[in-house]
């Protein structure tokens, strides 16, 4: 069974940036589309995690990317409209 991952999100004046919070990560694959964000992997349990987050705002997603560490995965996604800020990271209005 899929579980999501913990995420944190920073809202900058260029750039998204939302972090998952797994340690020891594998088989990450990050897809970003327009208005969309497709996460997934497996933890150092060999837990698979699974996140599908419809985006507040369209991005660049030729202009975005992640980067793995030991503890998370970072996805930077650069923002259509600059200098707009996103009050959620998500379209529809939930925590």
């Amino acid at each position: 069974p899929r579980q999501p991952a913990k995420t944190l999100w920073y809202d900058r004046p260029r750039y998204v940036y939302l972090e998952f919070c797994v340690e020891d990560s594998s088989d990450v694959k990050v897809t970003f589309e327009d208005q969309r964000l497709v996460f997934s992997c497996k933890n150092a349990d060999g837990v698979e995690l699974y996140n599908e987050i419809n985006l507040y705002a369209r991005i660049n997603s030729k202009d975005s990317r992640e980067k793995r560490s030991d503890r998370s995965i970072t996805c930077f996604m650069r923002k259509w409209k600059e200098k707009v800020a996103w009050p959620r990271i998500t379209k529809e209005n939930i925590k």
